[in-house]
């Protein structure tokens, strides 16, 4: 046989979807990982015709598990976020969407056993040192993916998976405002900078000449604000100590404009050289703790603003909305997020083989 065979699962995981493997049924070492990857999405190609990626940003992604040897932590998950186009790999993020999908993976790979009617899973988020415990609906002694939970973003409806996120700030930059301030001028525009679950550069729509209600297809024709808000975001993420950020998706970019339709503010989110066409899971509970708190760019644009803990966010975005539960203190003027809430669905749409030439890795 010419070509190597390597098991996977092929899921959904809330508004994302790819191939999740078991990390030991893949290279060991990071540049042939990358390279066999590549070869399995198919990056390269605006269609991905060569893969089983779906052209799109949240449809080259690759969730990698593996039982953890950490103390806290059931399973650890590898996240990968694969180019559609360039044919190039990125290791620092992590997805919270594809994480919806990590708790079902664990049980269909025998790596967690399901047991009553929800098994909880314990997950370790290694790209960034996160913890996430899922609950899992089980059925019969294995994932119940049928329900009667709906996201915005996904048709039809399915069983809800809770998700709560513990030890987000700073995961990637070690401080929940990495450039120390709370506000910064980068290029004119004034921005805030923050890591928690993701690092980002937040700003205000109409400061980049935009309303912040465009559709993901609108904005991402608008070549002339992604030239400015890439200039923007390269040069906050070197202040928040991040570096080659012109070749990273990190940090991500998010703009924000008032709330239209009962939320607590609208939001868009970029991936960041095309618009999320939703929201991603991590991007919303770094925009609510922006929302949270005093003195951001978010500040005067959100309505409603919980001022106690536990705090209800609701973010209107391209699709729809996502609701945030954040758990957090003030010290000192600052918002420290101890954990942030959200359910989210997944569903597995198949499982096998997937192929990659053996030129590229023999298996093991």
């Amino acid at each position: 046989m010419t070509q190597t065979a390597i098991p996977f699962l092929f899921m959904r995981g809330g508004t994302s979807r790819g191939p999740y493997f078991n990390r030991a049924n893949l290279p060991k070492d990071r540049e042939t990982l990358e390279s066999v990857l590549i070869a399995i999405v198919g990056s390269g190609h605006p269609l991905n015709i060569d893969g089983i990626g779906g052209g799109c940003a949240v449809t080259t992604k690759v969730a990698m598990l593996s039982k953890s040897d950490d103390d806290w932590a059931d399973i650890d998950y590898f996240f990968a976020q694969v180019a559609v186009e360039d044919k190039r790999v990125d290791f620092r993020p992590t997805c919270g969407n594809i994480l919806a999908g990590v708790g079902p993976a664990a049980i269909e790979m025998g790596l967690v056993e399901a047991t009553g009617r929800e098994t909880s899973v314990k997950i370790r988020a290694v790209n960034t040192d996160a913890k996430v415990k899922a609950v899992i609906p089980v059925l019969d002694g294995g994932v119940e993916y049928e329900g009667t939970t709906s996201i915005d973003g996904v048709p039809g409806t399915a069983a809800p998976i809770s998700m709560q996120f513990l030890d987000t700030i700073g995961g990637v930059t070690g401080a929940f405002l990495p450039t120390g301030s709370i506000r910064d001028v980068i290029e004119q525009i004034e921005v805030t900078c923050m890591d928690v679950a993701m690092p980002m550069v937040i700003a205000r729509a109409e400061s980049l000449g935009i309303t912040g209600y465009e559709s993901a297809a609108e904005l991402d024709k608008n070549l002339e604000f992604f030239r400015k808000m890439e200039s923007v975001r390269i040069k906050a993420g070197e202040a928040m100590g991040i570096h080659s950020v012109a070749e990273s998706v990190t940090p991500k970019f998010g703009v924000l404009a008032r709330a239209r339709k009962g939320g607590t503010i609208s939001a868009r989110y970029f991936m960041p050289w095309s618009t999320h066409p939703t929201m991603a899971v991590t991007g919303a509970q770094c925009l609510s703790a922006c929302v949270l708190t005093p003195g951001s760019v978010a500040e005067g644009l959100a309505d409603g603003v919980p001022r106690s803990s536990p705090a209800k966010v609701t973010l209107e975005h391209a699709s729809g909305s996502i609701e945030v539960t954040v758990v957090y203190e003030t010290e000192n003027g600052a918002t420290i997020v101890n954990s942030a809430g959200l359910v989210r669905t997944a569903r597995l749409i198949a499982r096998g083989e997937v192929l990659v030439p053996k030129s590229i890795w023999k298996g093991d």
